[in-house]
């Protein structure tokens, strides 16, 4: 082979290659531009069984079947928002929610993993609850709907919704969940030890025990 097809061959294959690698580049553009879907089946697998391989616990040993947990100080998690609760598992890895079993729980988790768990969850239906104190409830009632205005509480209903249903990747569902649970973090976030809402460190700050008793009992209620 002369001097001139040596080159000829050369600048063929540099423009080959330079072609494929392009390629690849928008292919992995393309793939990146996509958003990965949740796979509800791998989450209820996860939630269920756990991960041995990577030290991951079950999630129903703590919050029950299908998120419906039956241990008061532990919350509820079906029908949750999928987006809520992708927020409070990262948030557990940081320093605005910190929890001796949750945090090394969420940082066990995948984006993958987080996405197909909460996925799961958002899709079962919440198990009933009620209010444990019916001398509460009425109290409850009215702070829930109409806030207390004397201290600037707004009302519950507004973020919440009237039946607790909440505003996807906004607000929880607080329907139906445990009193003694919604009663912790409220008190959590009026001490500080739960920062990762400043709009609920603020309102809970203004809140007296017997205030959060209450509108916790009315939550417990709601369907």
């Amino acid at each position: 082979m002369n001097h001139k097809s040596f080159l000829k061959s050369l600048f063929v294959a540099m423009l080959a290659l330079t072609t494929l690698a392009h390629a690849n580049e928008e292919k992995a553009a393309v793939a990146k531009a996509e958003p990965v879907k949740a796979d509800p089946a791998k989450g209820e697998a996860l939630f269920n069984n756990g991960d041995a391989t990577r030290n991951v616990i079950a999630c129903v040993s703590c919050h029950g079947a299908a998120g419906n947990s039956t241990i008061s100080q532990n919350p509820k998690l079906a029908g949750q928002h999928a987006a809520y609760l992708a927020k409070q598992l990262n948030n557990f890895t940081g320093p605005t929610r910190n929890n001796p079993v949750m945090t090394v729980m969420a940082k066990a988790l995948t984006p993958e993993d987080i996405l197909n768990v909460t996925a799961y969850l958002s899709r079962q239906s919440t198990a009933p609850g009620a209010a444990k104190n019916k001398d509460l409830v009425e109290d409850g009632k009215k702070i829930y709907r109409g806030g207390i205005g004397a201290i600037n509480v707004p009302a519950c209903a507004g973020c919440h919704g009237p039946a607790g249903s909440g505003i996807p990747a906004q607000f929880p569902r607080v329907a139906a969940q445990h009193q003694d649970y919604t009663i912790a973090q409220l008190t959590g976030f009026r001490a500080g030890t739960r920062s990762n809402s400043p709009q609920m460190t603020a309102i809970a700050a203004r809140m007296s025990d017997e205030e959060i008793k209450a509108v916790a009992d009315y939550i417990a209620g709601l369907k």
